[in-house]
């Protein structure tokens, strides 16, 4: 099931542009290992289930933390519509995502298996990954 938020204030979103890179979010916080992005993109609510899904799958005694949520909604107009009818209906929810930005993260297993896990998360992933480890102070 693709996740959504329960209310907004506006339905509809504008674009926007992805600049810079990411200020927060872009250390490992929760797990051991972590996948980075290293694209600006939208990551659509369906592609982050899938991703969840296979992370689950590869790692199943591991803890996983998903660090991104679909917040902004992409309109979208029908097929062979006319010119002039306005902005179209929410079609998806999709996470804004800049470069450095966290996106999964792995805890309780060993780097093998994370890096095996993350090798399938990140074929679901429509931008360039890497995978990192926690920085211990």
């Amino acid at each position: 099931m693709a996740t959504m938020p329960k209310r907004v204030k506006f339905r509809k979103s504008q674009r926007g542009k992805i600049r810079g890179v990411a200020q927060r979010g872009n250390e490992v916080s929760f797990g051991e290992f972590g996948l980075q992005s290293l694209t600006p993109a939208w990551i659509p609510a369906n592609v982050i289930e899938a991703c969840r899904v296979a992370a689950v799958r590869g790692a199943p005694e591991g803890r996983l933390f998903i660090r991104i949520f679909p917040h902004k909604s992409v309109t979208s107009t029908p097929e062979e519509t006319r010119m002039g009818t306005g902005k179209g209906e929410p079609d998806y929810w999709c996470a804004v995502v800049k470069p450095g930005t966290v996106m999964f993260e792995l805890g309780g297993v060993d780097e093998t298996t994370a890096r095996t896990t993350f090798n399938h998360v990140a074929h679901k992933l429509p931008i360039k990954v890497r995978m990192v480890r926690r920085r211990h102070r």
